[in-house]
């Protein structure tokens, strides 16, 4: 009887202990009212190593096994340490081994070294975080299929904060070649820009940062280690940190980040930022709540505290952590943050947050049935499921839409609602303005798309604009709003027989603000006629038809003039690609504007090894047109180009702040800014390290470059042609004569490859080759050696810079098969020259030589060039702006300390052909101004 008691007692005491270690574990709803006795501490010590008993795993398949073994010590490791185990297999067909399951767990979840039995879910199918791993991809929702029990040590060991001592002696001053080095790291504004050993020299000369303009993040991030004494260093550091403004701060909050109390003291300082300026950064700051510890943690209580004191930041705070619950290691966490702000907005707020989602799924409903239907039942699905909508919006009465809270709709406009023809059949939807005045709020609901990447376009694109106002410069610029709504369910079906399969699946949705009185620019093309794109008078004969009024028309070519610089602007430094006419917009006012931005960061569509998008940004010469008004105001241009260069060298002044908003973005997901490289691309394209003249100079190189880009009117002139064959019901215009100049349209003049296919031996060698053109045209040409040496010794001149491949030597051994061997290695040279830099393959040198565009222009060096006679009547010149300043000449010589006795050698060709040349003496020269020098047969 004795035993049996004991029996029943110690299982008593092990069923007890398991539900302890169950309901500490996970989010249960029970709990033992008196918590089990804990077996004696372990002699455990910071000087000890970790260390942990895999107990269980449940429900295991029989083929895993699993080990797992830490030598680190305990003192070695920080505060937020998080334990992430993996469970490995071996595949029995390829032998690799692969990552069955996964799990993490904080080291000290609650200041106190994790102890005891710990049950651990295992993910079996989501992916395995790399670089990312905090407390917000612990799972503790009811266990998983696969549990992972781990037995610690028991302990009370808690972590202690190491105080940091000041350094005395040992502080080292730089010298000013390391000040000048300090200066030039600051400029790279973000940490992972830099490279190690310009992190070593930072991190060294870390007090003297500061005094060069240097962020805390650079410095802080540069540090070797998270190790105890490395960290009482950067805190030592961070106490004495005078931040320049709030926003410095952002940059503490990534990844990189992990230590609460830098992340607390970067939240103490973005305190000072007002609710407005809080909300243009809102996005970034829903990304990096990925980092946090805990619903306690600073920044989580500054986002609720703001969402108390506006509504604006509580309705954008509300979507946004409903968007990212599609992430799937975040789920739980960002429910719980989602179920935080519930519980603090009160219960009018979540009643208009339920009505706005119950627009969003009648919406989603909508959508797919339109787009499930047969094209001639399509409308009639529209007409009939609008009902429900509108019944909906009786019902509430008044409804907020989530695009803002500041648009109220009342009910639909049914015969203005509509869809689009793309493959996703999205919805125009003409909302009731409760606001009468303001007249109807049109939307268009997109179910299949993505809208992350244009949210987040487009809210730089703002930030821009503020900057730009902040400096008293008003670009004009229209940003419509766009809200991503999350995964909505889309389904299909297929029947087969008398059998029906339904299949339910998630599909992303959204929504996007229309911009009233707008038209595409290809819309414009095509009122224009067949070639509409061809014409350089398209867009100023369309202005002209709305502004009968000259005063009318002067205020629309100001507004085109203003927003076109400024979205050059933008377009050029985020990248932004996939750029037509049918995703270029027009205000009746004159405002430009661009739409859709599924493609940036230089993520160009490509057809084949063919970019899409050869222009830096889309300036055209019919836009140049409106702008001069076809010619009649030639100064317009250049003072396009200096609104250009201004608002350019304004938004480079605050580089740190747009490269850390976008590094705040790397973990969200986003399919095209995801990597290094991808940040990288904004750093080169805002050239942080340059002067505003060399900014200026580089800039306008760009508006030529794009000016000059055939291929975008050919682009655009594909769209157009596109829309009318498929486009409406309507009989399109007739065709327009078609200019004889656009007879023939080179659609591409790069190269694929040549190969010499081989040889004939006439008085001397040549060589047939056969040329393969990127549009897959093929030709023939044929070359001597000394005519291919010739183009090899004009690119060396041309691209010194450039990393030419080896050219085959001219001498040979006697008894070898020369012509044979020089066969091989011009091969090899042809395919090593045409598959490197393409700034050389598709250099005009290089095109002529293969494809005789002008057959002597390699045929004599240039320096023996005759200089053709002068004209007796008009002149051929050249127009040249020639600033001095700070010992700086441009066009860009640096470090000339005077212009007396210097002359400006100008030789004008071209595609390699002599035009003209002058000698310009710089001490005569009038500066800053603008001066016709005639070309002439000056000896150079």
């Amino acid at each position: 009887m004795g035993l049996i008691e004991a029996a029943v007692t110690e299982l008593s005491k092990a069923i007890s202990h398991l539900i302890h270690v169950y309901s500490s574990s996970f989010d249960a709803n029970f709990q033992l009212a008196s918590v089990p006795k804990s077996p004696s501490c372990a002699d455990i010590n910071p000087n000890s190593q970790l260390s942990f008993t895999v107990c269980a795993a449940h429900n295991i398949p029989e083929a895993w096994v699993s080990r797992v073994n830490f030598p680190l010590r305990i003192k070695a490791l920080p505060r937020e340490t998080m334990l992430t185990i993996k469970l490995l297999g071996v595949n029995s067909t390829s032998k690799n081994t692969e990552v069955l399951a996964w799990t993490c767990t904080p080291l000290y979840a609650k200041e106190r070294l994790i102890h005891g039995s710990v049950l651990l879910s295992m993910a079996l199918h989501s992916p395995v975080p790399t670089a990312v791993s905090s407390p917000g991809t612990c799972s503790t929702e009811t266990p998983a299929s696969l549990t992972l029990q781990i037995d610690f040590p028991e302990t009370d060991l808690e972590f202690i904060k190491p105080e940091a001592e000041e350094r005395r002696g040992d502080v080292v001053e730089p010298s000013q070649e390391c000040l000048e080095h300090i200066a030039r790291f600051s400029q790279k504004h973000s940490l992972l820009l830099l490279s190690e050993q310009q992190r070593r020299i930072l991190w060294f000369y870390r007090t003297s940062c500061q005094r060069q303009s240097c962020s805390l993040p650079l410095v802080l991030g540069s540090a070797p280690s998270w190790d105890s004494t490395t960290v009482a260093e950067m805190h030592t550091l961070l106490r004495k940190w005078a931040f320049s403004s709030p926003l410095e701060a952002l940059g503490l909050l990534t990844f990189s980040f992990p230590d609460q109390d830098i992340r607390r003291a970067a939240v103490q300082q973005i305190e000072n930022v007002s609710n407005d300026e809080l909300l243009e950064y809102l996005p970034q700051l829903v990304q990096v709540l990925k980092f946090e510890w805990s619903l306690e943690s600073p920044l989580v209580e500054l986002l609720l505290n703001r969402s108390l004191q506006s509504i604006q930041v509580a309705h954008q705070l509300y979507w946004l952590l409903k968007n990212a619950q599609n992430e799937v290691l975040f789920r739980m966490w960002y429910k719980k943050l989602l179920a935080a702000l519930q519980f603090c907005a009160g219960q009018a707020l979540n009643n208009e947050f339920s009505k706005e989602e119950k627009l969003i799924r009648i919406l989603e409903d909508i959508a797919t049935k339109v787009k499930a239907a047969s094209d001639p039942k399509r409308k009639e699905v529209l007409h009939v499921e609008l009902s429900r909508l509108q019944q909906f919006l009786q019902e509430v009465k008044l409804c907020r839409l989530p695009l803002n809270p500041a648009l109220v709709v009342q009910g639909i406009e049914a015969d203005s609602c509509s869809y689009f023809t793309s493959n996703a059949f999205p919805l125009k939807i003409s909302f009731i303005n409760a606001n009468a005045p303001s007249g109807n709020i049109n939307v268009i609901f997109k179910i299949g798309d993505d809208l992350r990447q244009d949210m987040l376009v487009l809210q730089i694109v703002r930030v821009m604009d503020n900057i730009w106002l902040q400096e008293g410069l008003d670009m004009q610029m229209i940003i419509y709003r766009c809200l991503s709504t999350g995964k909505g369910q889309g389904q299909s079906q297929i029947s087969k027989g008398a059998s029906i399969t339904l299949f339910i699946f998630h599909v992303n949705t959204g929504l996007v603000q229309m911009v009233p009185d707008a038209t595409t620019l290809a819309k414009i093309h095509r009122e224009s006629g067949l070639i509409g794109p061809l014409k350089e008078n398209t867009i100023k004969k369309w202005f002209h038809h709305h502004h009968p009024l000259e005063s009318s028309y002067q205020e629309a070519i100001r507004n085109f003039f203003y927003s076109c610089a400024g979205w050059c602007v933008v377009t050029f430094i985020l990248g932004v690609c996939d750029r037509h006419s049918d995703n270029i917009m027009l205000t009746k006012a004159g405002h430009m504007f661009h739409i859709d931005f599924g493609r940036f960061l230089g993520h160009a569509q490509m057809f084949g090894s063919i970019r899409r998008d050869r222009a830096p940004f889309i300036f055209t010469s019919e836009m140049e047109y409106f702008i001069t008004e076809g010619g009649k105001n030639p100064q317009r241009f250049q003072e396009f180009v200096e609104l250009c260069c201004r608002a350019y060298n304004i938004v480079r002044k605050h580089s740190q702040l747009l490269l850390n908003l976008l590094e705040m973005m790397l973990q969200a997901g986003l399919p095209e800014l995801s990597s290094l490289q991808d940040l990288k691309y904004v750093y080169d394209n805002l050239r942080p390290q340059d002067s505003d003249l060399q900014a200026t100079s580089y800039f306008t190189r760009k508006i030529k470059e794009s000016l000059e880009c055939f291929p975008v009117k050919l682009n655009n002139l594909i769209h157009t042609l596109v829309q009318m064959s498929v486009g409406s019901s309507a009989q399109p215009p007739a065709p327009e004569p078609v200019p004889q100049e656009w007879m023939v349209l080179h659609t591409d003049r790069s190269l694929a490859r040549a190969t010499i296919l081989g040889f004939s031996k006439k008085p001397h060698p040549v060589y047939l080759i056969q040329v393969v053109q990127t549009c897959n045209v093929v030709t023939f040409v044929e070359k001597s050696f000394e005519e291919f040496s010739k183009l090899h010794s004009h690119l060396q001149k041309q691209f010194p810079s450039h990393a030419l491949p080896e050219f085959p030597h001219s001498w040979h051994l006697p008894f070898t098969d020369l012509e044979h061997k020089r066969v091989k290695d011009l091969n090899l040279y042809l395919k090593q020259l045409l598959s490197g830099s393409r700034k050389v393959a598709n250099n005009e040198l290089v095109l002529s030589f293969f494809l005789n565009w002008s057959k002597n222009t390699l045929a004599g060096d240039s320096s023996s060039l005759t200089l053709g006679p002068q004209s007796a009547g008009h002149k051929p010149g050249v127009q040249l702006v020639i600033s001095y300043e700070n010992t700086c000449l441009t066009i860009i010589y640096d470090r000339i300390t005077e212009l007396q006795g210097r002359v400006l050698q100008l030789v004008v060709k071209s595609k390699g052909t002599f035009v003209g040349a002058v000698n310009i003496q710089l001490s005569s020269v009038q500066l800053n101004e603008e001066k016709w020098y005639p070309l002439g047969n000056s000896v150079i």
